[in-house]
């Protein structure tokens, strides 16, 4: 078998970029690893995410024998991607959110970033709209819930409106605001509801089909060298494999149940 492509993230949001990676490498085998016991990262302590980030992946890579990385979780990759790359032997694919391409497709300059806290707040977030949207208005929005009803929606639970109108609502104080970058990869599993509470037309942008892109270019022999085997499902692992709806949720995206990933016990508890 052919070594996969493991892809990261603390739940179940990095499915979103597992869409894009199957549209764009077709066959190429993949893998898929949640840290659903520490959800959600973007409440936690900086220093104690780096060491879990780095101890999760470590793990996870050794079991999988993935050739690449991808860290399908921005507040991860705003924070840790150093760390990996300076931990593993694979090339690390990070995920940062989508502020060039909104700059150019907002038609008023006034777009949304709707993010995790951590990420909302990172350096690295503000460099990326100094270098790609000078001359725009940025609304930056924190929507830590949405995590949560991400992962109510993919385990089989209706979301909650309440909670997604609230999250939603200070976007639309700004009247010229035209288009959302949509900051975490537990986002666009929302993209129904978040349309639906939508007061106008409004562009939503996330960063899947870029990240498929690099991923490609990265590892270029994937496409070159495709395992095909119709009837088998990828593999997966969690640090909380007995979540419910965590089984079907993955099956729904081709992998098998999740096994559970061993890690050292400094990181177990926050």
């Amino acid at each position: 078998m052919t070594a996969p492509i493991l892809i990261f993230d603390s739940g179940v949001g990095g499915l979103s970029v597992v869409g894009a990676l199957r549209t764009h490498l077709p066959g190429a085998p993949l893998a898929y690893v949640c840290d659903n016991a520490a959800l959600p990262y973007g409440t936690k302590p900086d220093d104690w995410l780096v060491t879990r980030i780095v101890a999760v992946c470590r793990a996870a890579v050794a079991a999988s024998g993935a050739r690449a990385l991808v860290v399908a979780c921005n507040t991860a990759s705003t924070l840790a991607l150093n760390a990996l790359r300076e931990n593993l032997r694979i090339p690390v694919i990070g995920t940062v959110p989508a502020i060039k391409p909104a700059a150019h497709a907002s038609r008023s300059g006034v777009f949304g970033l709707l993010a995790t806290s951590a990420t909302v707040s990172r350096p690295y977030t503000q460099r990326l709209i100094d270098e790609f949207a000078p001359d725009c208005t940025v609304v930056r929005l924190a929507a830590d819930p949405l995590v949560a009803q991400a992962e109510r929606v993919l385990t089989g639970m209706a979301w909650d409106d309440a909670v997604i109108a609230a999250s939603l609502a200070p976007l639309w104080e700004a009247s010229r605001l035209d288009t959302v970058v949509l900051g975490c990869t537990h986002f666009p599993l929302l993209r129904e509801a978040l349309e639906r509470h939508a007061p106008r037309e409004i562009a939503w942008i996330d960063s899947g089909d870029a990240i498929a892109r690099r991923v490609a270019q990265v590892v270029p022999q994937v496409a070159a060298n495709i395992w095909c085997d119709a009837s088998a499902r990828d593999a997966s692992w969690a640090s909380a494999a007995q979540q419910m709806g965590l089984v079907r949720t993955l099956a729904g995206y081709g992998f098998s149940a999740p096994c559970s990933l061993a890690l050292p016990d400094a990181v177990l508890t926050f």
